[in-house]
């Protein structure tokens, strides 16, 4: 990791009403609003390039990194320092991908991972599902901490109950299941974990609303939330272009909403979230650089596990792995050239990598010009696009 010199975190703040925070999805998923960045040097007719500077002989194949825009763009437009800004909808995105780029998304599924129980006195208690452990253990994290100590348990009812093991060194937990196996404990007292900034318990239009589409195996205590917006009508509308769409899996973990409390966001510990790729997805990107496509991410979970995997010939390979890669203004993209995602927390280190990927200024413009159209934030809230 690399990073510009004197980075604060402060520098990662800005003021967000709170009634812009969206409590609830829309009632469809591609109505969503749409902010479009066309950064100044990916204009049509610059000839400047994100990777100017790297050996063309590591990159065959690969075009300049100019948005060639259509006639008319999909919205009202603006300009910011030099960049445009397109106030559009996300039912636009298939005008924008151009055929041969590979879209890719994080087909992870949110687990049911949420338990509220009873300490011994009858005083509440939860604990949170971060992945499996060893033998029949989970690693965990809970409230209030007295009560995950090692030998106390949270009743669940039933007779059912979550044991603590361990305190681990990082402060996360590691329990088991009693009275039930951990499967069946899951299905019947787990809770899907809502973001805590929604301030509403989970109601059965979550069950699906705060999943994507294309979800597939459980692992994640959170969404990938740019991928809500996502249709199965809009994905066959983008394939039938020619886009090509293909998928990995990266477990979101807990630390996804863990603030930047450091004034050195470099020093910030970023908690090891499990990934794969595919074959398939390996050779696709391969395919698609070879062939001057541009490789779209669905989501900063998708950066994250493209950017951890590649090596320095920015070159995927297949297979799992885990990553604490932490992405500030400074970092250089070896994968990713374009970027989905919804709008994030001040001072996350998910703002940071939209910084890293935008520009800190302009990306703080794009956010202060969606908080005075009052675009909707977090989770259930809108999109941007950065071009």
């Amino acid at each position: 990791m690399t990073a510009e010199p004197r980075l604060r975190t402060a520098d990662f703040d800005y003021d967000l009403p709170p009634e812009l925070i969206a409590q609830e999805p829309l009632p469809e998923r591609a109505a969503s609003r749409l902010l479009m960045l066309i950064r100044a040097d990916r204009r049509e007719g610059s000839a400047s390039d994100r990777r100017a500077g790297a050996d063309p002989a590591r990159r065959p194949g690969r075009r300049s990194g100019v948005f060639r825009q259509p006639d008319m763009l999909p919205g009202d437009t603006r300009a910011v320092g030099g960049a445009v800004l397109v106030d559009s909808l996300f039912s636009q995105l298939p005008s924008i991908i151009p055929p041969g780029d590979l879209l890719v998304l994080n087909t992870t599924k949110v687990r049911h991972a949420r338990f509220m129980g009873t300490r011994p006195s009858g005083a509440p208690a939860e604990v949170l599902l971060i992945h499996p452990g060893p033998g029949d253990t989970w690693v965990a994290m809970g409230k209030p901490g007295s009560a995950l100590q090692p030998g106390k348990r949270v009743e669940l009812g039933e007779g059912a109950a979550v044991e603590t093991v361990e305190v681990l060194p990082d402060g996360n937990r590691m329990v088991r299941f009693v009275g039930l196996a951990a499967d069946d404990a899951i299905a019947r007292f787990g809770r899907l974990p809502l973001p805590p900034y929604i301030t509403r318990p989970p109601t059965a239009a979550d069950e699906t609303r705060y999943q994507t589409v294309y979800a597939r195996v459980e692992g994640s205590v959170a969404a990938p939330t740019a991928g809500l917006h996502f249709t199965t009508e809009l994905l066959d509308s983008l394939s039938g272009k020619g886009v090509v769409i293909s998928g990995l899996d990266l477990e979101v973990g807990p630390g996804t909403f863990k603030p930047v409390e450091v004034e050195d966001p470099r020093e910030h510990p970023m908690h090891p979230e499990r990934y794969e790729i595919t074959p398939r997805l390996a050779a696709l990107i391969e395919l698609v650089q070879e062939q001057g496509g541009r490789i779209w991410a669905v989501g900063t979970t998708v950066v994250r596990a493209l950017e951890s995997a590649a090596g320095p010939d920015g070159k995927v390979p297949a297979g799992a792995g885990e990553t604490s890669l932490m992405i500030v203004p400074g970092y250089t993209f070896r994968v990713v050239d374009r970027l989905i995602t919804n709008f994030h927390l001040p001072r996350s280190t998910l703002l940071m990598l939209v910084c890293a990927f935008a520009g800190r200024e302009l990306t703080l413009a794009a956010y202060h010009h969606a908080v005075a159209a009052s675009y909707r934030f977090y989770s259930y809230g809108d999109a941007m696009v950065i071009l």
